[in-house]
């Protein structure tokens, strides 16, 4: 679950931004958010879904791909080729051209909290460090800091593993690899302090960085033959019920054997006054597939987290929104809250018709925009002084959150 992500010098972000999944205290809408179960400790509650707004070229998609990098990071594994690494300084300030691009996640994992940071190059890692805070105490498990052409490690008193165990992970932790995931790649499995939040921070998290393409994809994932007919017939019944739930003429949808390719393709029937049709996945309009790339996701994921609350703790969507009607995003984002998980949702998105619904709470909206500088701002309209039933959307689009564009006379 994240409680807070952090990030400075990468693409448009210059300085320090943070985002939150904080819920304020004292805000309505019950339901958006959920009381994490952490041990010893009193926490906030979470929000369950967050929407950033702001104009085109406003930071939304670099703050999505931000977010992105630790886990990025966190799969890489050692390679014998130099390789940049995912990261990109911000351009526009020359002083920071050599500088790392550093990142800060805050997150809950098996009931504990932790803080990891990194900050890198496209060459290397320059800074690593990783703190637990069991029953709310802050504990230092290690840091490590590239200085004066070597790595220098400090490990915190409880850190486990013998000194002999660190020294072979630290001489296995290449330049462009994390030692957390190099110490987890060659650790037994009785050694738990890196390895639970090392589970969160590779795969805790599916982002769609290019969410349009990325959900077109994700429609065609029941193509492959590894699905077994169960797992098929479940997934076309759920299909089919959630299109028609948003007047989507879907009544049917079956599997045939591929004649240009390995693996099946999808026949979606469609049902009309005048009769029946079959469609193939590919003859669909993008915002169908991006329906079933979406409820493919959702589905999935939710239906893996209620198996294994822990396994899936975040959907991560750039532009959502695209190609759906406002009233179908309405619909998504409503069935996710309402339903019983804990994965938590965040998207960017245009449509400011989830602010006149009011589905959302102040808290839950953020406004990513450009200074004169270049640099993108990300705000929480909850920052803002209002009431939580005021008219945000029509705030929105008076200026008073910014993240609107500019657009110049004549």
């Amino acid at each position: 679950m994240l409680i807070e992500f952090s990030v400075a010098n990468f693409r448009s972000f210059r300085e320090r931004q943070t985002f939150q999944m904080t819920a304020a205290p004292r805000l309505g809408k019950k339901e958006n958010a959920f009381s994490p179960d952490v041990a010893g400790e009193k926490l906030p509650q979470l929000l369950k879904v967050g929407a950033i707004y702001g104009g085109n070229a406003s930071g939304k998609t670099n703050f999505i791909k931000a977010l992105g990098v630790i886990f990025r990071l966190a799969k890489l594994r050692p390679d014998a080729k130099a390789r940049n690494l995912p990261v990109e300084p911000f351009r526009f300030d020359t002083s920071l051209a050599n500088e790392p691009s550093t990142f800060e996640v805050h997150f809950l994992r098996d009931g504990i909290r932790y803080q990891f940071n990194v900050g890198a190059t496209r060459e290397r890692i320059v800074h690593e460090a990783l703190r637990a805070f069991p029953r709310g105490k802050e504990t230092l498990l290690y840091t490590r800091n590239y200085l004066q052409a070597a790595d220098e490690y400090v490990f915190g008193e409880s850190f486990e593993g013998e000194v002999g165990v660190r020294d072979v992970w630290r001489r296995l932790t290449g330049p462009q690899s994390l030692f957390i995931s190099q110490a987890v790649a060659n650790s037994s499995e009785d050694l738990r302090q890196l390895r639970t939040p090392h589970s969160w921070l590779s795969s805790g998290a599916f982002v769609l960085d290019d969410g349009p393409k990325q959900l077109g994809v994700l429609a065609e994932v029941q193509t492959d033959d590894s699905w077994s007919e169960d797992m098929s017939d479940s997934w076309n019944e759920g299909m089919s019920t959630y299109l028609q739930d948003i007047d989507v003429p879907v009544t049917n949808i079956r599997w045939e054997a591929s004649e240009s390719k390995k693996g099946r393709r999808a026949i979606l029937t469609h049902r009309t006054r005048l009769g029946e049709a079959d469609f193939e996945l590919s003859e669909e309009s993008n915002g169908t597939r991006n329906l079933i790339g979406f409820w493919t996701l959702w589905n999935v994921l939710i239906g893996a987290a209620g198996k294994s609350p822990e396994k899936f703790g975040l959907i991560i969507v750039d532009e959502l929104d695209a190609s759906l009607h406002p009233e179908i995003v309405e619909h998504l984002v409503s069935r996710h809250i309402s339903s019983d998980s804990t994965t938590q949702l965040i998207f960017t998105t245009h449509d400011t018709h989830l602010m006149s619904t009011r589905l959302l709470r102040r808290d839950q909206l953020w406004v990513a925009d450009r200074n004169s500088d270049g640099a993108t701002r990300l705000t929480s309209i909850h920052s803002y002084e209002g009431r939580e039933g005021e008219d945000v959307e029509k705030r929105y689009f008076e200026g008073r959150y910014r993240g609107l564009p500019v657009r110049r006379r004549g």
